[in-house]
């Protein structure tokens, strides 16, 4: 795991002053290590009977597309208000600055739908927290909410379902 973290490079005071950004964008070029990491989450949900995988706005949807294809899933997207053509059912969040709203298609799930949540990055957990309460209220079942990578010290795992986090590369 040491070899992947040291793909991903640390950008300096991005977006703001004292943050240091996570650019996944180094792993995601190199087409050897990208695949590696894929390879890697998706072994753990092999034999899961996966239906759909969610993927969240905007790099979620990297994520979750190349798992989907390994493990003979569907697409689930999550997006932004009005990016989705058919009828849908949002949520409104909390972000640390201000708020935020995501929707789903309300057919995304048939009743039971086994389904695995996919991010490029948990930090306080307040979207995927909001995406757990989409995917919930269409009826379906969440396996998992799985992350490329993790901001372990934001704690943002304590907002999503116990027992349910999963996350490849954790960063201290």
């Amino acid at each position: 795991m040491d070899e992947l973290k040291s793909i991903i490079r640390d950008i300096p005071d991005f977006p703001k002053e004292g943050i240091i950004f996570k650019d996944i964008t180094t792993l995601l070029s190199d087409g050897r290590n990208y695949h590696r990491m894929i390879d890697l989450i998706a072994h753990r949900y092999v034999g899961m009977q996966i239906d759909q995988i969610v993927g969240v706005e905007a790099r979620g949807f990297i994520v979750g597309s190349a798992l989907a294809y390994k493990l003979g899933a569907g697409v689930t997207l999550v997006r932004k208000p009005g990016k989705l053509p058919s009828k849908t059912k949002s949520v409104s969040y909390q972000l640390e600055y201000g708020e935020d709203t995501l929707e789903i298609h309300e057919d995304a799930f048939k009743p039971g739908d086994k389904v695995l949540i996919a991010d490029d990055l948990l930090a306080t957990g307040g979207t995927v927290a909001a995406v757990v309460e989409l995917v919930e209220s269409l009826g379906a079942e969440i396996v998992e909410c799985c992350f490329m990578t993790e901001l372990t010290f934001l704690n943002g795992r304590e907002r999503l379902p116990k027992d349910k986090v999963f996350s490849l590369l954790q960063f201290d």
